[in-house]
């Protein structure tokens, strides 16, 4: 049995300092959104108990989907550099990009040369290359396929948005064909969820239908994203059966917010090709702040 755990936007603070010419762009929203509303309840003990708790059940991988920074200035992703260094060796933990590692434009090409190690794919060159398409990529680990995708593009302000285009489509579904010919269980990562009226307006994915399609095509049997900092459960078609498409909540939200407090999904894989078998177990922040425990089970 393979068990894969799975967080989603970190938004590791608190903020750093941030430079003046840092700030004449579009992070001063995020910079006064951050103090008016996150820091009340994004905090580092939510984060570091969740992560205690992961690794206490002990999974063979961790998969992050996405918002890993808030503001994506060249101090947080240091300092996010290091967190992952901390948490674990790049083998162990997956990431995709979501739309706050992408902030500003420049930010997205300095994060995923930042966090490389943690999306280099099965035979992606070993130094990053700043010619080389990272997205999508795919690891294999055990019985599993873990195919990475970002949706992660810079917006302008009061947007958050995501892209997924049609090379990265046709890529993803020969990722997904190689995958499934292989008999491995196929896990798709993405940060916005493909799913219409999952996101509002501003905040959506473009190129739902596309991504649809590409696991209709390709095959999948499993979709990880972030962004909404929700708990869901939806569904794409499959080849054979319908697709699982889970959310998470943040793993930095502290209990009393607007969005359900922190939580982590570990994922119980085993059978074989055609007669999978997959368990979900939700982990919540207890209201005390200081306890996580288990808040629902689900049967694939």
């Amino acid at each position: 049995m393979f068990k894969l755990a799975h967080i989603s936007d970190i938004h590791l603070g608190p903020l750093p300092d941030l430079s003046f010419r840092e700030l004449v762009s579009k992070r001063i929203t995020g910079f006064v959104n951050w103090h008016r509303n996150r820091r009340n309840h994004m905090v580092g003990d939510t984060l570091n108990l969740l992560m205690d708790e992961i690794e206490r059940i002990g999974p063979d991988h961790l998969a992050i989907t996405g918002d890993l920074v808030n503001l994506a200035s060249s101090r947080e992703i240091e300092i996010m550099t290091e967190w992952l260094k901390e948490a674990g060796e790049p083998q162990n933990i997956s990431v995709v990009p979501g739309n706050h590692d992408a902030y500003v434009p420049g930010a997205y090409e300095k994060t995923t040369k930042a966090w490389y190690p943690y999306m280099r794919g099965e035979g992606s060159p070993a130094d990053w290359d700043d010619d080389f398409h990272c997205f999508p990529y795919m690891r294999i680990r055990g019985p599993v396929a873990l195919i990475g995708c970002s949706t992660a593009v810079a917006t302008p302000p009061f947007a958050a948005s995501g892209y997924f285009g049609s090379r990265q489509a046709r890529e993803t579904v020969n990722l997904l064909r190689a995958a499934g010919e292989a008999g491995l269980f196929r896990v798709v990562m993405i940060h916005h969820p493909p799913i219409r009226g999952a996101a509002s307006m501003h905040k959506r994915m473009l190129g739902i239908r596309r991504f649809g399609a590409t696991i209709s095509a390709g095959g999948a049997e499993l979709v990880l994203h972030g962004h909404t900092h929700l708990n869901t459960v939806y569904s794409l078609k499959g080849q054979i059966k319908p697709v699982p498409v889970v959310g998470i909540a943040s793993a930095s939200q502290g209990p009393g917010g607007k969005k359900p407090p922190a939580a982590f999904n570990l994922f119980s894989i085993s059978g074989n090709p055609g007669q999978w078998e997959l368990v979900r177990e939700r982990f919540e922040l207890m209201g005390d702040g200081k306890t996580a425990t288990l808040a629902e089970m689900t049967q694939f």
